[in-house]
């Protein structure tokens, strides 16, 4: 969700001001503290190797002019805003605050030694939007590193760069700079500087930016808050470790043998956790870790095992992670007999971490068994950008997800900066908690389930046997499709879900970049020699995986695409990822998709995998028997044609030209022809399934307004029961039988509570009084339903039988009415009811042809 900040304008004074406040902000390593020291003429600012981490000002005389610079914090040109701790975007918002009345520009730094990438532009312009739209008036680009400029102008390599430098520059209006940090003896590069920013203010009237009233009111009270909160967890927290530390004897404050593990999503540093405990001090490779691997080392007398587990993607449960990788997260429990002391599940600190993340830790870890939480401690890495701020302060500003989950843990946690591996207080400190909960836990191992392994073990055995079969199937279908014949020219069309690596397959396959690695809307057609061929790659739009999120304008533009060759292609590159897993979300995409064409495209498909390096030391054809069985049906439809790419490795020619090579033999096996849909007929699919897509929203909003409609008459029952109750009451002052009230209605526990018949008068009253707002609370949420907003009307809009263009604003008008348009008139007066089990049904005419719907899920309709 985009966050909007409203801001002001404050007039200062006249055009030219004595004073010049700047705020320089970019991403890390953009050389903004560098450049912050050569406009203050002086070392001013820390450099180099070290980060800034918490907003520095400092204020000099240059010129005659009075400067306030403020250097903030760099952003990560890898993160999304979503991706950002919520303390951080807070803080962001704050930094203009750090020069009042408000800063007269930002200067945007930007290196000119490494290429601005469209990526890097939407982090960009996500962080600009949380400073508002009118925060570009006060914005001028400051490129560093001139010298890379050699011959060039700053006017050639901004054309030379790409439309998101070209882009950047022209939402500055056209204001930029350039600095040589390194040529310090060049006094004119800041006087040139100072002048176009008196040029700005001039055009700027003199105004400055100023931070909105109201939000910095906003911002500083969570703050404060968050700082309360903060106090009294960490109280709480050493309250509870103090506890723990009692049941430590003294002749066990150091324990001989420690056996632990590493959990964790992908990137949070968990190797890196790994080499610090153990005090290893090799480079680490950048390598994924794919396989559960065994450590072992002392710290100080204590004999250590480590095991260092592959990682999730983060923010995916573990129903999306490849099965390969679920097996060797519960295979390290049987790496370290009898069973690990404790896990270590370590989280970024210097990311955000809401409900998804939340749910993907805890089916990871619940994969585990019962009873693993006990043993679970949280280590947080990348402490060192803390800064100035507390993980306790973290911990409550980045909200409730992030709280749950440390509670869940008992406050067990610590704070490790990788970056500082020769700091062994932040190890010997970290030993000390570990020792406090095996304690807490009575020395005890945590023991795994054997029946895990044994199935862990049958599984693999299987799916060795599944692989080699079919492997055999694959290497005959290539023998009896023909003799391949090289083809000087290939034409191909890349389809497939968003995000699963279509545009970066393209790229590979061209050895170019080509084709924008972020969400595209319309086809693009690129072309290239390669491995001696001519080829051409169209890459089509991404279809997203929730069928709500799909329309009739893309579909048609996905299909356009494969018309882009009137000759036809020959070959269709179906791109699925190996991770996360292809399960039945992503089979219903495909398969709607694919069906929009008709069904020879299938002869003419090969799935190409992305991510080759997912599967480590196991081949492919094992991934592809051990997954979803979503997977091996969308292999078994291409007829065991399939390929594995890995994007990483761009100068590995061997993978294109085996790709080359196996559409080739797909070619000649389809004797030579080339795929070219009919768009007559895929356009009369595609409006077919926009009519599907409607029939099912139809339905849910109809079953949906009658969960609503029936919730609302149980509400309004009990409030009548209520009512009943309390006219009793009033009309019986002295009543004989035992009375009874229900509250709490906002949590629907219902609390019964008896009087007995020597009730004073003022119970008698408190009772009363109590139903009358429980009453009141009811006529509240009465009053909020929509149903009865509505006069309890049923929230479907009028499907006429005569009128389905008004309804779906279908762009082709000369498609006839079909039986879709029957069918929706009769939905719509659908008759909705419950059967003897009290469960909502739908129910149709005995001549209809259908029965009652079982599921909301599908929204489908099951035919007798």
């Amino acid at each position: 969700m985009e966050e909007k900040m409203e801001n002001s304008l404050e007039k200062t004074g006249s055009a030219t001001l004595p004073e010049e406040r700047i705020v320089l902000i970019g991403g890390r390593w953009a050389g903004k503290s560098w450049s912050g020291n050569t406009i203050l003429r002086g070392e001013r600012f820390q450099y180099g190797r070290v980060r800034t981490t918490q907003v520095e000002v400092r204020h000099g005389e240059v010129e005659g002019r009075k400067l306030t610079v403020v250097d903030v914090p760099g952003w990560s040109s890898c993160l999304s805003l979503t991706d950002i701790p919520e303390g951080e975007k807070q803080s962001f918002k704050l930094y203009t605050s750090k020069s009042p009345p408000g800063p007269h520009v930002f200067l945007l730094v930007l290196p000119i030694d490494s290429a601005f990438t469209q990526e890097q532009r939407t982090t960009l312009e996500e962080h600009m939007k949380l400073l508002g739209g009118q925060v570009w008036r006060f914005t001028m680009v400051l490129f560093t590193c001139g010298d890379y400029l050699g011959e060039r102008t700053i006017e050639q390599h901004i054309e030379s760069e790409g439309e998101a430098l070209k882009w950047l520059i022209g939402r500055c209006g056209n204001r930029y700079h350039v600095f040589n940090n390194k040529d310090k003896a060049n006094l004119s590069q800041v006087s040139v500087l100072l002048e176009k920013i008196d040029e700005m203010m001039k055009n700027n009237g003199g105004a400055s930016y100023k931070t909105d009233e109201q939000t910095f009111q906003i911002i500083t009270e969570k703050q404060k808050d968050v700082t309360r909160r903060a106090k009294e967890r960490q109280t709480h927290a050493e309250k509870q470790r103090q506890q723990r530390i009692k049941l430590i004897p003294e002749e066990k404050k150091m324990i001989p043998k420690l056996q632990m593990i590493l959990l964790g999503s992908r990137n949070v540093g968990k190797t890196s956790v790994g080499n610090t405990i153990l005090g290893c001090h090799d480079q680490e490779s950048g390598k994924r870790t794919a396989n559960s691997v065994v450590k072992r080392g002392f710290v100080g007398e204590t004999d250590v095992t480590l095991i260092d587990t592959p990682g999730w993607w983060k923010g995916f449960p573990a129903w999306d992670t490849p099965e390969i990788i679920k097996e060797e997260i519960i295979h390290s429990m049987f790496l370290c007999p009898p069973g690990p002391h404790i896990f270590l599940l370590v989280i970024d600190a210097h990311a955000s971490f809401h409900n998804i993340h939340l749910e993907a830790v805890t089916s990871h870890l619940e994969l585990l068994g019962e009873g693993v939480w006990k043993h679970t401690m949280i280590v947080f890495t990348r402490g060192d950008w803390l800064g100035a701020k507390s993980i306790e302060e973290f911990i409550e500003g980045e909200g409730e997800a992030l709280q749950c989950l440390v509670d869940q843990c008992e406050n067990r946690y610590h704070v490790i900066s990788n970056k500082n591996a020769n700091d062994r207080e932040q190890i010997t400190e970290l030993m000390k908690k570990i020792t406090e909960t095996v304690a807490e836990n009575c020395w005890n191992y945590f023991a795994p389930d054997q029946q895990l392994l044994d199935c862990i073990k049958e599984k693999r055995k299987c799916v060795k046997e599944a692989a080699l079969l079919r492997q055999k199937q694959v290497n005959a279908t290539r023998d009896s499709a023909g003799s391949r014949v090289r083809l000087d020219a290939l034409k191909v069309v890349l389809l497939g879900q968003k995000t699963f690596g279509k545009s970066a397959t393209g790229n590979t396959i061209l050895c170019k970049d080509v084709f924008a690695t972020c969400h595209n809307e319309q086809n693009r057609e690129e072309n290239g020699v390669v491995a001696g061929r001519q080829v051409t790659v169209i890459d089509t739009p991404g279809w997203w995986r929730e069928s709500s999120r799909w329309t009739e304008v893309l579909d048609k533009e996905i299909a356009r695409g494969l018309s882009l060759s009137p000759s036809g292609v020959h070959a269709v590159l179906l791109v699925v990822p190996l991770i996360p897993t292809f399960g039945d979300p992503q089979r219903v995409a495909v398969k709607e998709h694919m069906n929009l064409f008709d069904a020879r495209i299938w002869k003419h498909t090969i799935v190409v995998f992305t991510h080759g390096d997912e599967i480590a030391d196991r081949s492919v054809e094992e991934h592809i028997e051990s997954e979803h069985q979503s997977l091996r049906w969308l292999v078994d439809q291409c007829e065991n044609k399939y390929h594995t790419i890995n994007n990483m490795k761009r100068r590995d020619m061997t993978q294109v030209t085996e790709l080359f090579e196996k559409i080739e033999e797909m070619v000649a096996g389809n004797g030579g022809q080339l795929f070219c849909p009919a768009m007559e007929e895929t356009h009369q699919r595609i409006w077919e399934k926009a009519h599907r897509n409607q029939l099912k929203i139809v339905l849910k909003q109809r079953l949906a307004s009658e969960f609503k409609k029936r919730e609302l008459q149980l509400i309004m029952g009990f409030r009548q029961t209520l009512q009943d109750l309390l006219t009793d009451i009033q009309a019986s002052p002295v009543a004989t039988k035992p009375r009874f009230f229900i509250g709490d209605m906002t949590n629907k526990k219902y609390q019964v509570t008896e009087y007995r018949e020597n009730d004073k008068k003022g119970e008698e009253e408190k009772l009363q009084a109590k139903i009358s707002r429980e009453i009141k609370k009811l006529d509240e949420e009465i009053m909020k339903s929509p149903t009865l907003q509505s006069s309890m009307d049923i929230l479907v809009p009028d499907l006429a039988a005569d009128s389905p263009a008004q309804f779906w604003s279908l762009s082709d008008q000369n498609i006839p009415n079909s039986n879709f348009d029957k069918v929706l008139g009769w939905l719509s007066k659908l008759h909705v009811s419950t059967n003897g089990d009290n469960q909502l049904t739908v129910n149709f005419s005995e001549t209809s042809g259908y029965r009652s719907v079982p599921s909301l899920d599908s929204g489908s309709i099951i035919n007798d």
